[in-house]
């Protein structure tokens, strides 16, 4: 199929993206990757009277440490995340995580930013975002603000963002020493959209206690299901032994509500929910030990 009619523009810099954005507002859709927004517009779906091409916006395109983190650019490809050696080092999670996205042919093309802004609610990048405490650069006529994940996410397909603001990096904080993660995700075949995925991260005192926990999770409502405070209460101060972690697990699959589908039921995807948290849970608590061990 066909994409419907629309006028085309090619901006250079962010500035011209907003200027665009403030004088067309939602009549106008932003491509990026394209890899959510073409199959939309040839089914149809989406009638956009204009379209705003970013691909030319090179400063958008970057990979950046910032306080023992990163910051990442909203255009910045997938592929160029799961190939940077910054990334790896900074933000394991984040390594782990990209490389369940799809396939190598659609991580070359999909970017950062278009997979948060498009907030499928079966993706892993929401969630990483979510896991680890980032905040979401967006810019817009009257000005730049930063949102929490809490704040961007709305529900399916929705986000915060207002029809003339761009999505233009993701903020990811450093953690500290001691930390370990692991993103584990269930799906039919490999390259599908998870049925379920979990982020966790923990970060070990020189004790081996929590310290500090991130933990979310996709697949299971509407937006990324923030479950950092549930483990916190239950794990913090205190030693990451696996009847602790089994009972957090226990406690996200019960708090969790998803809605049923054709790929699964709620019940089944509470069930993943568990299983899949525990697992999570006990590879990033290794990890962490590992880490603090390598350090002493």
């Amino acid at each position: 199929m066909k994409p419907p009619p629309f006028e085309y523009a090619d901006p250079r810099s962010v500035d011209e993206v907003v200027a665009l954005l403030g004088e067309l507002g939602d009549e106008a859709k932003v491509l990026a990757g394209g890899q959510s927004l073409v199959p939309l517009l040839n089914f149809r779906l989406a009638r956009p009277r204009y379209l705003i091409d970013i691909n030319r916006v090179a400063e958008l395109d970057y990979i950046r440490p910032l306080d023992g983190g990163l910051v990442i650019g909203a255009l910045t490809r997938q592929r160029s995340v799961e190939r940077s050696a910054l990334v790896r080092e900074r933000c394991p999670l984040l390594f782990e995580a990209i490389q369940q996205v799809g396939h190598v042919q659609i991580r070359n093309r999909g970017t950062i930013g278009g997979s948060l802004a498009h907030a499928d609610p079966a993706a892993e990048l929401p969630a990483v975002v979510t896991a680890l405490g980032g905040q979401l650069q967006v810019r817009g006529p009257s000005g730049e603000r930063m949102l929490t994940p809490d704040e961007f996410f709305v529900s399916y397909l929705t986000t915060a963002l207002a029809p003339d603001e761009l999505l233009t990096a993701v903020v990811l904080p450093g953690w500290p020493a001691g930390t370990g993660s692991s993103f584990q995700e269930f799906s039919r075949r490999a390259g599908d959209f998870a049925i379920v995925g979990v982020a966790a991260i923990l970060a070990l005192d020189d004790a081996g206690r929590v310290e500090r926990v991130g933990l979310a999770l996709t697949g299971v409502g509407g937006r990324p299901f923030d479950a950092a405070a549930l483990a916190s209460s239950a794990l913090r101060g205190e030693l990451p032994e696996a009847q602790r972690l089994r009972v957090v697990a226990e406690q996200v699959g019960a708090a969790v509500e998803p809605d049923s589908d054709i790929h699964a039921p709620a019940d089944y995807r509470k069930h993943l929910a568990n299983v899949l948290t525990l697992r999570a849970l006990t590879t990033a608590a290794r990890r962490a030990r590992a880490a603090r061990e390598g350090e002493a």
